[in-house]
């Protein structure tokens, strides 16, 4: 008696496979997928479908605890971010870029040390990732990858705001890298939305305008906008007057005079004062 044939598709890479044929099944429904690591599994197939999709990567399904979809989708944006840290590396040398900044209005003190204090860009963004890596695999916090408490979960609007600052500095300071590697990704534009839709970041701290993320789209003729920029219209962030402090709790903003070539300026310098948790 012949034993019934099932038709189960391995889903992993075998040893020595090319780089083409990783990943290489069919895609799952989230109920499908059996596993503690179901909610990262599905946010990284949907990317790997269309990176571009930012809509659909964002799209929570309904059976979704949202504490969950947030802390997965946190744990993802670190990961690519070092994707971008690499690209960085190349120009972004401790020599040149000594103090991480965001424009010349705004200077970051680095929190991975016993005060914060200034760190180079490149050094500020290493450290910020390893301290988000840090909080994110924190058993304290997130014992577990299936459900979150909400003590934790207000934990995200702090990692949000480190990290963004390594958005802006690439932005504002190494424009070329930053728009080489949004065209490939639209992780910026990705984050944008994120942090608007769950309300982990406020609009004054954004610092690249969703119109600057779209323009960089409109300069290449080869490719459309990502579903997002090209269908939903999302708040411009305000304007932000140098020296404002900032309004997203946790934070303080101190504005400091300089002078430079004579002429007198404001800088802000900013500094999270919930930095011991990480």
């Amino acid at each position: 008696m012949a034993s019934a044939q099932t038709d189960v598709s391995l889903r992993r890479n075998k040893p020595g496979c090319k780089a083409e044929e990783f990943y290489n099944w069919p895609d799952e429904d989230i109920e499908q997928m059996e596993s503690t690591l179901s909610v990262q599994q599905f946010i990284q197939q949907s990317i790997r479908r269309n990176v571009l999709d930012v809509d659909g990567i964002l799209a929570m399904p309904q059976s979704q605890d949202e504490g969950v979809w947030k802390y997965e989708h946190m744990r993802q944006f670190c990961m690519d971010l070092n994707d971008l840290t690499v690209l960085l590396q190349e120009e972004c040398k401790p020599a040149a870029c000594t103090k991480m900044m965001a424009t010349d209005d705004w200077v970051f003190l680095c929190a991975a040390h016993k005060q914060p204090k200034e760190c180079s860009a490149i050094d500020y963004t290493r450290h910020t990732l390893d301290g988000a890596a840090s909080l994110l695999n924190s058993s304290k916090y997130f014992p577990s990858r299936v459900t979150v408490k909400e003590t934790a979960i207000a934990k995200l609007g702090s990692i949000c705001r480190r990290i963004y600052r390594i958005f802006a500095h690439a932005f504002f300071h190494h424009r070329e890298a930053f728009d080489q590697f949004e065209l490939e990704t639209a992780l910026c534009l990705r984050f944008t939305k994120f942090v608007r839709t769950y309300s982990l970041m406020t609009d004054d701290n954004l610092l690249v305008r969703l119109a600057d993320l779209e323009a960089i789209w409109q300069k290449s003729t080869s490719l459309s906008p990502p579903s997002s920029a090209a269908s939903t219209v999302l708040p411009q962030p305000a304007e932000q007057s140098p020296g404002s402090a900032e309004s997203q709790p946790g934070t303080v903003a101190a504005s400091t005079s300089t002078a430079t070539d004579g002429k007198s300026g404001q800088v802000t310098v900013e500094m999270d004062v919930d930095e011991a948790d990480v």
